[in-house]
């Protein structure tokens, strides 16, 4: 049974009752909550229920669908929007099983016999054939502070035999003749069970302080018909291509991957990169085969998730010596026990539109596919949790496989031996007492956590060092201490950075220790103070430098929307005499405002 707006539960409940397997979809954050109190283990989505078919596409379809949608708001729609109904349950049927049954409470105007809607209700017949249509008098909810009349209608998934004969009760009815009336109801249609196999997993009980919880049995995605992504080298002969302008027309420039579709917009790369060749590749993922033949992922997406890999399966230069404050990280002698060696992060720099989130997932997406089911994504908003999930989703994830750490106490083992633990750099760096964020996930990671770390935004965490500003010493932020401590703590693991801006000002790389900028001997410079002094003075000329030498080490990729083709012009819209007016008032207004603050 699926309840696309599923609220506090209660219909769940009475599903519950009577043995249905539930799937929820609440958008509210709190109402959420509850749900998962009240249905622990349950899979619980947090999407808008318009487009519920689209989130929810290659997950088990429902027998049955109950809901009550909102009648007339929509998300991010301040007006009312009448539409909203019929949006979420056309989107619900499209989820619905051959022969299943959808039962929807509506209000009272959204009938068959109501000429707006009459066209949708004849549409919907061709595939879907409505049962019962029947107002339900306002005093039925009298006692829970509501006489609004609704509607209940009744729809199974068979189509009608005649899309014209809607069968509608135009009066509105109290609850013993409707009881009356459903008892009457022809019995469902059959129907098909269908559902996604994913691979037990037992559950465990984890000993809290003053409580016990029962860790629910976790599944998470398992991927189908995975193969070796194959691909040629080619001869790079940039500079016979090139043009004499800022920008480049982009595409793979070493590999040549057999099926892959181009990006669906045309991509360029800044003049001073085009003329810079990444390294031939050796490594090739492992991904399933749609991703290449559907063009779930790009030909330039699938050359981040080739360059990503190689970057992973190489190692720093030296060995390492970690304090337990995993702030210092001294270079090792050679017979020293305790030292350990860091794995080569990569750095994906696109601009907006190149969809830099789908790569991410691709790229943990390749190692979940070599059985590294643990991966960890931090980003800087709890919002972009849905970003994920639906990036995650669209190469055929599950949502349950993100694990929204917020929803786990602090100090509390995070209960699932599998999944990608989402955190935002705000909660990476809370900690109270000696409970903290950053030990939580350690301790879930583990210290032979060889899995991905994707730092998306990850110029959140810039002057992760103590740098000299123009009134004197500005102290390093607790975001980018933090996020050095968390690839410090876990030195197998597979760590991308993510920022359009991340390579435009040096203090945004200080926290980039996996590129091996300092301290490793790749590059000419003992330590990040002197890499990030020296870079200084040479501007933005220098950072440019150390942009193409990474790319050259096959560590940077930097592709952005191209403009070509666009054309534009500028627009002169003159003010009208009351226009002016108004913002001729503003001054004064702000002007009084700031008056009575003060007095306040």
């Amino acid at each position: 049974m699926l309840e696309p707006s599923a609220g506090t539960g209660i219909m769940a409940q009475f599903a519950k009752l009577q043995g249905a397997s539930l799937m929820l979809n609440e958008l509210a954050q709190d109402r959420a909550k509850i749900l998962r109190r009240l249905f622990p283990g349950i899979p619980l989505f947090g999407v808008n229920a318009e487009q519920i078919n689209d989130y929810l596409a290659g997950k088990t379809q429902p027998s049955v669908v109950l809901m009550n949608p909102p009648f007339s708001s929509s998300p991010k729609i301040s007006d009312r929007n009448p539409d909203a109904t019929p949006r979420h349950i056309n989107s619900a049927l499209q989820r619905l099983c051959d022969g299943g049954r959808l039962v929807t409470i509506t209000a009272n105007w959204f009938s068959p016999n109501n000429p707006t809607w009459r066209e949708t209700f004849v549409k919907w017949q061709e595939k879907a054939r409505v049962v019962l249509s029947v107002g339900v008098s306002g005093k039925t909810y009298a006692l829970h502070g509501t006489t609004m009349e609704t509607r209940i209608t009744v729809i199974d998934k068979v189509p009608a035999a005649e899309i014209g004969n809607i069968p509608c009760i135009s009066e509105t009815l109290d609850l013993p003749q409707l009881l009356t009336l459903i008892e009457q109801l022809s019995e469902r249609s059959s129907w098909q069970h269908s559902t996604v196999k994913t691979p037990p997993v037992a559950s465990k009980v984890v000993k809290l302080s003053r409580r016990t919880v029962v860790d629910q049995p976790q599944t998470v995605s398992e991927i189908p018909d995975v193969a070796v992504l194959e691909y040629e080298l080619v001869e790079w002969s940039g500079s016979e291509t090139l043009k004499d302008a800022l920008y480049e027309s982009y595409r793979p420039q070493r590999v040549r991957i057999h099926g892959a579709k181009p990006h669906p917009s045309l991509l360029c790369e800044s003049a001073a990169l085009a003329l810079v060749s990444p390294p031939a590749p050796t490594y090739k993922p492992h991904l399933p085969r749609n991703i290449v033949t559907q063009g779930l992922l790009s030909s330039a997406q699938l050359e981040s998730v080739i360059y990503a890999g190689q970057a992973h399966s190489e190692f720093l230069s030296g060995s390492y010596l970690v304090d337990d404050s995993l702030d210092n990280v001294t270079v090792a002698a050679n017979n020293e026990n305790t030292a350990v060696r860091y794995r080569k992060g990569w750095f994906l720099g696109d601009g907006t539109g190149s969809g830099k989130g789908r790569q991410v997932a691709g790229i943990i997406l390749d190692n979940w596919c070599q059985a590294r089911r643990k991966a960890i994504w931090i980003s800087k908003s709890s919002a972009l949790i849905e970003d994920a999930r639906r990036d995650w989703c669209a190469l055929g994830g599950s949502e349950k496989d993100i694990i929204d750490l917020s929803n786990i106490k602090l100090g509390e083992p995070i209960p699932f031996t599998e999944g990608i633990l989402f955190a935002t750099y705000s909660t990476l760096r809370s900690q109270k007492g000696d409970k903290s964020r950053l030990k939580q996930i350690i301790e879930w990671a583990g210290i032979e956590f060889a899995g991905a770390i994707a730092f998306d935004e990850c110029h959140a965490m810039g002057n992760a060092m103590a740098i000299q500003g123009q009134l004197g010493m500005v102290k390093a932020s607790m975001q980018g201490i933090v996020g050095l401590r968390l690839q410090n703590a876990l030195p197998l693991s597979r760590v991308i950075y993510v920022s359009a801006t991340g390579a435009t000002k040096v203090s945004n790389l200080s926290y980039a220790n996996r590129l091996g900028l300092w301290q490793t001997g790749d590059f000419p410079f003992t330590s990040r103070e002197d890499f990030v002094e020296s870079i200084e003075v040479g501007g933005i000329a220098a950072m440019e430098v150390v942009a193409r030498d990474l790319k050259a080490l096959g560590l940077y990729l930097a592709r952005s929307l191209s403009f070509e083709g666009v054309e534009y012009d500028t627009l002169e819209i003159e003010l009208t005499p009351t226009q002016e007016k108004i913002y001729d008032s503003y001054p004064g207004f702000l002007t009084s405002s700031k008056k009575s603050i003060y007095m306040t």
